[in-house]
């Protein structure tokens, strides 16, 4: 039996479990006296909590912002611009499951930093490090700058400039390096899930040689191989994914399943978000991505990736080797990073493709970036970073971040909105 420790205003909720994160009774004691035998409870207490606080359509919010998701009226732009309102309950829900993870993680680095040193303790650093930085990339991505928080606190505090948050992410991933080593699993956090999502954050930053050398590792690693789309999405053992949350069905609500399908479909989905025209007519017969990113069911288009249906819950992919080999890609350029691009278009069943420039190059990685990583958060922010949104989404100049909720800036005046908003 393991015991899950969630730390919420100040007080510590306690469950027993049978399984990895399976919740049952609570019962509350006071952090100070958390002790060294705790320290399981209290890092599943965390996983927890990052995993779920932040809401089901966390992870799709970058699908639903890059046009490649729709509703009713079959407009993608008809979503995004409904998403895209202070008063959205996406937005607010993001915004507040992102900070309640922080509070969470802030409060294990404070307790468990006091306690003696063993190998668990400072595992546990480490992977809350990540999580931090996890946080922060998720948060910088949306709204741009905003409050860095080393320490939980009552004041109400300003927003940090963008550059300060992006700092701050690098930092972290150092720190939780610096104590994170191998895992046995790919539902924990280990140093190589640290080190991919460095490489991410160093495209993104424009630092393109530390990001191709960090992908180029993964790769040429060993541990990791490129795998078939049935196995990574199907839960299924893979060589493909560094790190995933488990989201068992017994304590994770992120149902992703039920906001794809519709109810004739085996797994009696709810139907709320369908792929557009685009996404349905974007894959050729020949890729072996095909069959496990869409379907059809009777005349309604759907995404497939995630086919646990009502009463169960998929596993959600932070991080895998196809993103390393488009990362590395792009980040080595036309006459470097060719190669990597054709590799993984081999796997997937496609022929290799010859850009004429670095133009059309980056237009052949967005591209295959969108067949690749569909449904897995990727979208809006590839065409924000590459200077694409406007064109391709026809966003207005201040639709390149979210909102600000409405609520959190009534709670707190020191919080600027994003300008137009």
């Amino acid at each position: 039996m393991k015991k899950i420790i969630t730390i919420f205003l100040g007080c510590l909720l306690l469950a027993s479990c049978s399984g990895m994160l399976d919740i049952e009774s609570h019962s509350a004691v006071s952090p100070g006296s958390v002790t060294p035998k705790d320290l399981s409870a209290l890092r599943m207490g965390m996983y927890n909590k990052v995993q779920n606080s932040p809401a089901r359509e966390s992870y799709i919010t970058f699908d639903i912002l890059g046009g490649d998701l729709t509703q009713s009226t079959g407009n993608a732009r008809d979503l995004i611009n409904s998403v895209l309102s202070s008063l959205n309950s996406i937005v607010a829900n993001s915004w507040n499951g992102y900070y309640n993870a922080l509070y969470q993680v802030n409060n294990v680095i404070s307790i468990v930093e006091d306690l003696p040193e063993s190998d668990l303790r400072n595992l546990i650093i480490g992977e809350a490090h990540y999580f931090r930085a996890y946080i922060y990339h998720s948060l910088v991505t949306r709204w741009g700058g905003v409050p860095v928080q080393r320490v939980n606190t009552m004041d109400k505090p300003f927003r940090d400039s963008e550059e300060a948050v992006w700092a701050f992410i690098e930092e972290e991933l150092e720190t939780a390096l610096a104590f994170l080593g191998t895992s046995s699993s790919c539902y924990y956090v280990s140093r190589d899930a640290a080190l991919a999502l460095k490489a991410r954050v160093m495209l993104e930053r424009g630092k393109k040689t530390e990001a191709a050398a960090l992908a180029e590792g993964l790769i040429k690693d060993g541990k990791y191989k490129l795998d078939s789309f049935d196995k990574i999405f199907r839960g299924k053992t893979n060589t493909e994914v560094i790190f995933s949350f488990q989201c068992l069905a017994e304590e994770s609500n992120i149902t992703i399943s039920t906001l794809f399908y519709t109810y004739a479909h085996p797994n009696h989905g709810s139907y709320v978000y369908r792929p557009t025209n685009d996404v349905m007519n974007m894959y050729d017969d020949k890729d072996k991505r095909k069959e496990v990113s869409i379907i059809n069911v009777g005349a309604e288009p759907c995404i497939n990736k995630y086919p646990s249906g009502q009463t169960g819950t998929d596993p959600v992919v932070m991080s895998r080797l196809a993103e390393m080999y488009l990362i590395s890609a792009e980040a080595q350029g036309l006459s470097k990073g060719l190669g990597r691009l054709n590799d993984l278009r081999k796997e997937r069943g496609l022929d290799a493709v010859n850009p004429k420039d670095e133009d059309e190059f980056i237009e052949y990685i967005l591209d295959e970036r969108r067949k690749e990583l569909l449904a897995e958060g990727f979208r809006y922010y590839d065409l924000i970073r590459t200077n694409k949104a406007k064109t391709m989404l026809g966003l207005k100049d201040y639709q390149l971040v979210l909102p600000i909720p409405g609520k959190e800036m009534i709670s707190n005046p020191n919080l600027e909105p994003n300008p137009g908003y």
